[in-house]
């Protein structure tokens, strides 16, 4: 509070007249001045002396101030808090009422998982755009919580290691083998940015698979965005894989050489098919992949409006807005990026002959096609493609292989869910493995979302891991 002073000399009115035109005193002070003036009738008697009466305005004067201010104070709490209210309910409002399509099993839960995951998610968003924390730190940090200890079962042991360095988590069935056993070898999706093999879905579902296939489960971990960017997530994994390939490892843990394979849900299935891809230049590996398991993969950069991005930008329970988000974290902190991803113009004209890998219009069946009309995305600036090369890079876009490339791949398992904007990348890796000679399979999942195999508290969750164990007890 500005202090007060009362000369002698002067009169009321000029003193107030003096602290009206001081411009260090706030509006608030001024108007309790004025008020406590009236109120005492000051203005009635001009030619008082300001002595005998300094003490008794001075106190009368700070006391009003102070409860105006603690008044003003009070209301601006409640009006933030207010307004925080106000957008998270604004929040859960939006995605409580994303409408489902029809025939979805379990509704409820589907909108009470996907209302917690993108209110928390836009609020991350939130606390980013206020200064507080990076979208991609706080969302690992929150993620750290659903992580489990490494302990055993009834069933299975498991337990901590590392793979040349690389953390990995190992599932093995407590039940004596009868042969050499399946090794699969999983990685875990989160974008590049989150989530991790100790989280407790994809925890049960190693256990599970280790069980039910009577398989050695590697779950294999590898450093994330935003402190690290490509290519270190492709290099952890390849480099935890290569260890697990040696023949001296698989003979350790009892692995049929020739019944190896590799998994990946997401940006799992994203390192899992640039990791197979990268097998077959590598003259070190001698053993070779029975077959590679690519859950809702994430396969090209290139293109950002295919037909599966068009119809389902905001389905649980992964939207248009995040994914371009994740992918462009993958490479860097630059916003920039991003922009020019979700609007389609990140691509330079010297890279535009790469279009021909994700041609949509080419490479969709027929009826993933219907209602939507191909045109090649805008040209970007060469500036992104020099500062961040890697979006252009086979290992983060599995798609951008030639047809020889892929000719060597090993059984390959696709899953694609209609409600996903990943949809057409993996149908799209369908087509062009078919057409390169590789024996490739496609499971789509007609009612099914994104992120559903690692939600086993969903029927449609439990069904679709059934599934994909199913097919690796049929073909590993």
């Amino acid at each position: 509070m500005v202090p007060l002073h009362f000369p002698e000399s002067q009169s009321i009115n000029a003193v107030l007249f003096k602290w009206k035109t001081n411009k260090s005193l706030s509006n608030d002070y001024l108007a309790v001045l004025a008020e406590f003036a009236a109120g005492e009738h000051i203005f009635h008697n001009p030619g008082w002396n300001l002595c005998s009466y300094q003490q008794h305005l001075t106190q009368g004067i700070k006391m009003k101030y102070n409860t105006v201010l603690l008044k003003k104070q009070k209301s601006d709490n409640m009006g933030k808090k207010f307004f925080c209210l106000l957008i998270l309910v604004i929040f859960i409002a939006y995605s409580t009422h994303t409408p489902l399509p029809d025939g979805i099993e379990e509704p409820w839960k589907i909108i009470l998982l996907n209302t917690l995951l993108r209110t928390t998610a836009y609020l991350f968003l939130l606390a980013e755009m206020l200064g507080l924390v990076h979208f991609a730190e706080f969302t690992i940090f929150l993620s750290s919580f659903l992580n489990v200890s490494p302990v055993s079962d009834d069933n299975v042991t498991v337990k901590d290691t590392t793979f040349n360095n690389v953390p990995v988590r190992v599932y093995v069935p407590k039940r004596k083998p009868e042969s050499l056993r399946r090794g699969v070898f999983y990685i875990h999706g989160g974008g590049w940015c989150f989530a991790s093999n100790a989280m407790i879905n994809y925890d049960r579902l190693s256990r599970m698979t280790a069980d039910r296939l009577d398989a050695i489960v590697i779950a294999t971990n590898y450093r994330s965005a935003p402190k690290f960017h490509f290519p270190v997530q492709f290099e952890d994994t390849y480099t935890a894989l290569k260890w697990f390939l040696h023949p001296q490892i698989l003979e350790s843990y009892g692995i049929d050489p020739e019944r190896v394979g590799v998994s990946g849900d997401s940006a799992g299935g994203n390192l899992a098919a640039a990791v197979c891809q990268q097998l077959l230049e590598d003259p070190d590996i001698k053993i070779k992949l029975k077959t590679q398991s690519l859950i809702y993969p994430a396969l090209q950069t290139l293109d950002l409006d295919l037909p599966s991005y068009r119809e389902n930008p905001y389905y649980p329970f992964l939207s248009k807005l995040f994914m371009v988000r994740f992918w462009s974290e993958y490479f860097t902190t630059d916003r920039s990026l991003e922009k020019a991803m979700f609007s389609n113009q990140h691509v330079p004209v010297e890279s535009s002959h790469l279009f021909k890998f994700v041609n949509w219009s080419s490479l969709l069946p027929e009826r993933f096609k219907k209602g939507h009309v191909y045109s090649s995305p805008r040209q970007g600036s060469p500036e992104l493609a020099k500062k961040y090369p890697g979006f252009l890079d086979v290992r983060a876009a599995p798609l951008l292989a030639d047809d020889s490339k892929l000719r060597g791949l090993p059984q390959t398992y696709v899953i694609t869910c209609q409600y996903d904007v990943l949809r057409d990348d993996g149908l799209m890796y369908v087509t062009r493995l078919g057409n390169a000679g590789v024996q490739v399979i496609l499971d789509h999942i007609e009612d099914g979302f994104h992120g559903i195999i690692s939600l086993l508290q969903l029927n449609s969750g439990y069904k679709l891991a059934n599934q994909y164990i199913s097919w690796l007890h049929e073909n590993l």
